[in-house]
């Protein structure tokens, strides 16, 4: 089974020329992190149920609900791979990848046991470098959304200056998308060691 794997480059600009070329094994998952290239295997039935339960809200009439749709962060040696990327219908080009971060209006990820630290830290500095408007951290680990808005800094000192958190079960709203999100369907994962994030 493929777990998180960390490659690293003296020089991030050879890292994001090597990534462009890279082709992971079939099943994996593989992001550009900072310069890092991290590894995932694919996720289970409980994460892709949620991913496809949001898509599902998000009218396809006014945005593009994009999976495995790699992001292009302008200044950063990286190239993340969210779950679900949410674009403007209108806005979103014709062919290519990967798409720039600037045409972005939201980004999910769904944390497992080997993502949450990269969802809830490194990720949420990259997306807040990259100047994403809005970024949904869904954890079936604490039964909880984390929706991070007003990106503000630059590189590693880059956050999100919003923070609001809703237990599963409870309607979140997306004002960015006009919309309140059900979260009643979301499942949780069954015996995996609680975290403290965020």
């Amino acid at each position: 089974m493929w777990r998180a794997t960390e490659l690293t480059a003296v020089d991030e600009r050879g890292m994001t020329k090597y990534f462009e070329e890279f082709e992971p094994p079939e099943g994996v998952k593989a992001e550009l992190l900072r310069g890092v290239v991290v590894m995932t295997a694919s996720p289970d039935i409980v994460h892709n149920l949620i991913v496809a339960d949001v898509q599902d809200q998000i009218p396809r009439q006014y945005f593009a609900r994009l999976q495995t749709m790699d992001v292009d962060i302008v200044g950063e040696a990286s190239e993340p791979v969210p779950d679900l990327v949410v674009v403007e219908r209108d806005v979103v080009p014709g062919s290519g990848r990967p798409l720039p971060c600037r045409l972005v209006t939201m980004v999910v990820e769904v944390s497992s046991k080997s993502s949450v630290h990269q969802d809830y830290v490194v990720k949420r500095s990259i997306y807040a470098a990259g100047r994403v408007p809005a970024y949904l951290v869904l954890d079936p680990i604490m039964a909880k959304c984390v929706l991070l808005t007003k990106p503000a800094g630059d590189g590693e000192d880059a956050d999100y200056l919003s923070q609001e958190i809703t237990k599963f079960g409870n309607s979140l709203p997306l004002e960015i998308l006009g919309l309140e999100l059900d979260t009643s369907e979301f499942g949780t994962f069954a015996g995996v060691r609680p975290h403290r994030y965020p």
